[in-house]
């Protein structure tokens, strides 16, 4: 991983509408991002501190790498694409929440505190791709949050198609519909977090409404992306049983296809004191989803083997064993269980 220390690199953002006034100072601009849309007067910094108006500009400070880091794409984490293949990720800074257990802090939270530095440099879009397909990869953005980050996913995505790269993102979900449209058509699979099931929660956790997250998992569907889902089992929020309830009852209500990651949480940030979430908590979760009727619910670490292999839904055979981090054997002929022949969702092969 290389992490380098610069000045932040502002340049032209898209998803700007000019308000008042004729281009230059004291023209005023909405930032159509994320359903925040931030009014900004000349010189002002949205809620993410990352776009900015210049002059009746909107720039963006996103089109930068801090990280490189190349892994499996397990750990993104994506169970339905791909099993074993590698991803290149990268990560820009900042993020629409302020989730107070971010282990990511640092990066997404740039601009709000003040252990959170610059790190990065302005990224070379032909560059990133030419080095992911060098080393067979694909590209994630992931860490702090992509979504903020449209410009650099089309600029990669532009280089990425022609050589068969792949552009992937782990997503708070957090856009308007306008934004979601945009990137869609160059994301080939997005993770997206849902962190609470009800409005109350989920505001409480990230300063931020559930709603839009929601539809964007049913937008990017529509839109052909393939869509996992994470839940973060968080201390007074996620954890609880009834909000996995819903959340799963929610899922499966849209596709009891849909993989659904349950991610332990572990202490960080402003909740450095809460305790991690106990086996015992991710194996009862993992038995409301199967209960509420999806057919692909995973735990990564705590509950062994068991907990990440992929089962074909009809005849339960083992399609996928992995490992602690990656894929270890995958049975998966065309997508198609090799017991009954019966289909299983995702994206298995390369041309797909």
């Amino acid at each position: 991983m290389t992490v380098r220390a610069a000045e932040p690199h502002w340049r032209a953002a898209l998803l700007g509408e000019r308000l008042t006034g004729e281009p230059g100072a004291g023209a005023e601009v909405r930032c159509e991002l994320c359903p925040y849309r931030c009014r900004l007067r000349d010189g002002q910094t949205g809620y993410c501190r990352v776009r900015r108006n210049t002059a009746g500009r909107l720039e963006t400070a996103t089109f930068t790498a801090s990280v490189a880091h190349l892994d499996a794409i397990e750990r993104k984490p994506f169970y339905h694409v791909r099993p074993g293949s590698k991803v290149l990720t990268l990560a820009g800074p900042g993020c629409s929440f302020r989730c107070d257990y971010c282990v990511n802090h640092r990066l997404s939270q740039y601009g709000r505190e003040v252990d959170a530095p610059w790190t990065g440099e302005p990224a070379r879009p032909a560059e990133l791709v030419a080095l992911a397909h060098a080393q067979g990869a694909d590209l994630a953005l992931s860490y702090a949050e992509p979504s903020l980050a449209p410009e650099l996913t089309l600029a990669l995505a532009e280089h990425a198609r022609p050589l068969g790269v792949r552009v992937l993102w782990k997503s708070n979900g957090f856009l308007t519909p306008r934004a979601v449209d945009l990137v869609a058509p160059v994301l080939d699979a997005v993770n997206i977090d849902v962190k609470a099931a009800q409005e109350a929660p989920h505001q409480r956790l990230t300063g931020a409404p559930l709603a839009p997250v929601l539809a964007a998992v049913e937008r990017f569907r529509a839109a052909g992306s393939w869509v996992e889902v994470s839940t973060p089992l968080i201390p007074g929020t996620s954890a609880e049983p009834g909000q996995l309830r819903r959340i799963a009852r929610w899922l499966a209500a849209v596709d009891p296809g849909i993989p659904w990651h349950l991610l332990r949480f572990t202490p960080d940030f402003r909740m450095s004191t809460a305790n991690p979430t106990l086996p015992s908590a991710l194996e009862e979760a993992r038995c409301i989803g199967a209960d509420e009727g999806l057919q692909f619910v995973y735990v990564e670490r705590a509950l062994g083997a068991e907990g990440r292999n992929t089962r074909c839904p009809q005849c339960a055979f083992t399609v996928v064993r992995r490992g602690i981090w990656e894929a270890q054997d995958n049975r998966l002929a065309g997508g198609g269980c090799p017991s009954c022949g019966t289909e299983v969702p995702g994206r298995w092969e390369a041309g797909q």
